[in-house]
């Protein structure tokens, strides 16, 4: 579900970082790169767990499947938190540096 959640992500920000003109100036680059590189990492980490668990892997239980939508959920949610940092820094449009010019 991990897998599943944070490629979801990934292709909303890159359908998301296509249709939008603005997207350097919003840094979506930054958000698809953040959400392909966690579900690459996920990627890997199911095929290293396949590998050891073999066919056992897809016999999950409720709590299984409960646990890993949250650690999803996390990771997009953390993902956000990065991409707006990012988007704090580098401040885009002027409007932090403007406020504490003032």
């Amino acid at each position: 579900m991990t897998l599943l959640i944070t490629i979801i992500a990934a292709a909303v920000a890159t359908i998301v970082w296509y249709v939008n003109e603005n997207r350097d100036a919003y840094k979506l680059g930054t958000l698809s790169f953040i959400y392909w590189g966690a579900s690459l990492m996920w990627l890997m980490d199911f095929v290293a767990e396949y590998k050891e668990l073999g066919a056992d892997y897809f016999a999950w239980e409720l709590a299984d499947i409960l646990n890993d939508s949250l650690l999803g959920v996390a990771v997009v949610a953390l993902g956000l938190v990065a991409w707006i940092i990012v988007i704090l820094v580098k401040d885009p449009k002027g409007v932090i540096k403007n406020k504490l010019s003032k």
